[in-house]
C-alpha cells in the first residue's frame, strides 16, 4: 500500500486522501499478465494516521517521505 500512496502523493501533491479514495494498481508484467488490482487507499491512509502512536518510528518516516500528514 506504501507504493500507492507514493503513487497518490506524486501525481497530486499531497497525500490528503478521501476516505471512500481507491487507488488501482496494475500488477505483473514481465512474462506474467497484467492485472489492475483496487486498493481502498483512503482507508489505508486514515486508518495509518489513526494508529499513529502505535508505528515504528521507521515507518512513521517512510509514510512521511511519502508525504503523510500526522495531524
Amino acid at each position: 500500500m506504501h507504493y500507492a500512496a507514493a503513487r497518490y502523493f506524486a501525481r497530486e501533491g499531497h497525500l490528503t486522501v478521501p476516505r471512500k479514495h481507491i487507488e488501482t494498481i496494475a500488477l505483473g508484467g514481465d512474462g506474467q499478465a497484467q492485472r489492475d488490482v483496487p486498493l481502498k487507499l483512503g482507508t489505508w491512509v486514515d486508518n495509518q494516521r489513526r494508529r499513529a502512536t502505535t508505528l515504528t518510528p521507521e515507518r512513521m518516516e517512510q509514510l512521511s517521505k511519502v508525504g503523510m500528514r500526522w495531524a
